[in-house]
């Protein structure tokens, strides 16, 4: 270090020296650890030990580590409580995690994250930082057993709709309300939390079981050391995120999420992330993509396995095997190794196939999502069509209209949904709510109830990834902007083919015009400071809702 170079930097070097690090500690790479760990989020509670053994790799390849927290809220937690705060998080937790590496100068970053809009939005922040990077996850939590039977969470939600039909608490709800979320970890079902999670190993930059591993498994440990040993080789090598997340590499990830039947916030992430990556993907190139890659594996709540089955018969691994014709197989991994080199290590006689099908006897010929359009969502509608039983894939029925996630519960509770119904629940989208909550305890509820084979859902808010049955969301324009769904009225026929991609509103056009000309936004609620910044700036959600980081390409360009 040159003597102008000391002076330059004896403002940073003392206020580190105050903290701990010595000289020769900031002469080595320094590697920001961004961690998402707290005491009240399942999926991230193992960080608090994990980013100990990252640490202990950083330091034994000859690095310095530092880390530093990012928010994490637990969606299943803000549940009826604080929901709209959900989906905002995932840009705020981008924009805090840049803010902080931008300002310190990091040369390179592991991201410590597992949950629904926490690795989005890790990956948000790490597209546009294009540093050398790594992530791990947590790990999955344990399924409860009980009776012979396998119990993850959806299965608490759908039972909450059982419990109203009962009409009491019963001692099976009870123990189900106290066991089925039995430990620490991710959620045991293919939720939006294990998809994003798979979602980066498939595109390389994770190691490769970590999402499925149980969070005690002593292997996770292992992981978490030789991610924090490698990071500082990629530093070293100047191997920086966009040489490994290339748009190949995106196009690979995208196709394992059709394969194994993803969540339907996937679809509002990779549209979100691709903004920030400069990828520019439409809705429709993501439907004209997965619909060409059949679902060959479903899990809880869309089956009866859970991660833990899913781990067992072959893991992300094996479903990136039967792909293996559709995947460009000379990627980069950032572990080490190519796409190509990755399947050839897999022994097909290893997988279960009654679990992971092969490619030939898919579960679903076309993909785990169907994108609908129609007078009621002229830029797009999301439904995971893999989710659906045959029966309800076509459905047409009269509109049950509510303003709000709260009207269409207290329906619910009081039962009065008839089946045959279109139960619509508006102003619940990224302006309109604001914030676009996850209508995940309604959805589980019509399943509780034993409606999901006569009622269909339709929404401008979203859904779970622990949501099934016949439920469309992400209806755009929405109905803050005056979509047609806000001109829907009680008893309106809505019609909805999930395999010609349509929903439509059998209303004609001069009666929707009448009603467009005396339409009025219903009042709402003072929402905070926050919601309103977001509903002020928020964009749609055919381009993933998107709220700090309009800007299409990388800080800079």
């Amino acid at each position: 270090m040159s003597d102008v170079h000391k002076v330059n930097e004896a403002y940073y070097c003392g206020l580190m020296h105050s903290v701990g690090y010595r000289e020769r500690d900031l002469q080595k790479p320094v590697i920001g650890i961004v961690n998402s760990w707290n005491d009240v989020n399942p999926g991230h509670k193992p960080f608090k030990e994990l980013v100990q053994y990252v640490k202990d790799g950083i330091w034994a390849a000859g690095g310095t580590p530092a880390e530093f927290c990012v928010p994490a809220p637990c969606d299943g937690i803000a549940q009826l409580r604080g929901m709209e705060y959900s989906l905002p998080s995932r840009d705020l937790i981008a924009a805090s995690a840049e803010a902080m590496i931008r300002a310190h100068g990091f040369d390179g970053v592991v991201f410590l994250g597992s949950c629904d809009k926490i690795i989005p939005g890790m990956l948000m922040a790490a597209a546009s930082l294009d540093l050398p990077t790594l992530f791990l996850t947590a790990g999955a939590m344990q399924p409860y057993y009980a009776r012979e039977k396998t119990y993850v969470t959806p299965d608490l939600k759908e039972a909450i709709g059982s419990a109203y039909v009962e009409g009491s608490e019963t001692v099976d709800f009870a123990e189900k309300r106290l066991n089925i979320c039995y430990s620490a970890g991710t959620c045991s079902m293919y939720g939006t939390a294990n998809t994003m999670g798979c979602f980066t190993e498939a595109i390389g930059i994770t190691p490769l079981g970590s999402t499925l591993l149980p969070f005690y498994a002593g292997e996770k440990i292992r992981q978490a050391r030789c991610v924090g040993e490698r990071i500082v080789e990629l530093v070293k090598k100047k191997k920086v995120f966009s040489e490994i997340v290339t748009k190949e590499a995106c196009m690979n990830g995208i196709k394992y999420v059709s394969a194994t039947g993803g969540s339907t916030n996937f679809v509002l992430h990779i549209l979100a992330f691709s903004k920030v990556l400069g990828m520019d993907l439409t809705l429709e190139d993501i439907d004209k993509l997965q619909e060409e890659i059949p679902v060959i594996a479903k899990f809880k709540p869309s089956s009866d396995y859970n991660l833990e089955d899913f781990r067992r018969a072959g893991g992300v691994e094996a479903v990136l095997y039967e792909l293996r014709e559709k995947l460009s197989l000379d990627v980069e991994l950032a572990m080490g190794g190519t796409m190509r080199e990755l399947v050839k290590a897999v022994h097909p006689a290893q997988i279960d196939r009654q679990i992971i099908r092969p490619l030939c006897e898919p579960i679903h010929e076309s993909g785990s999502y169907a994108v609908l359009y129609g007078n009621l969502a002229e830029r797009g509608a999301v439904v995971k069509q893999s989710g659906v039983l045959p029966e309800m894939l076509c459905h047409r029925g009269p509109a049950v209209v509510c303003n709000s996630e709260e009207e269409v519960l207290t329906k619910l509770r009081e039962m009065t949904i008839k089946p045959g119904s279109v139960l619509v629940v508006r102003y619940e989208g990224p302006k309109g709510g604001p914030g676009m909550k996850e209508l995940s305890i309604p959805a589980a509820m019509i399943v509780g109830m034993g409606l999901h084979t006569s009622v269909a859902m339709i929404t401008d808010g979203r859904f779970s990834g622990a949501t099934r049955g016949p439920c469309v969301g992400h209806i755009t324009p929405e109905a803050w902007d005056g979509g047609t769904l806000a001109l829907v009225e009680n008893g309106d026929m809505i019609s909805i083919d999930i395999p010609n991609h349509s929903i439509a509103l059998e209303v004609d056009d001069s009666t929707l015009n009448k009603r467009r000309a005396v339409w009025k936004r219903p009042e709402r609620k003072p929402s905070s400071a926050i919601l309103e910044g977001y509903r002020q700036n928020v964009g749609a959600a055919d381009e993933g809702a998107v709220w700090l980081y309009q800007k299409r390409g990388k800080a800079g360009d």
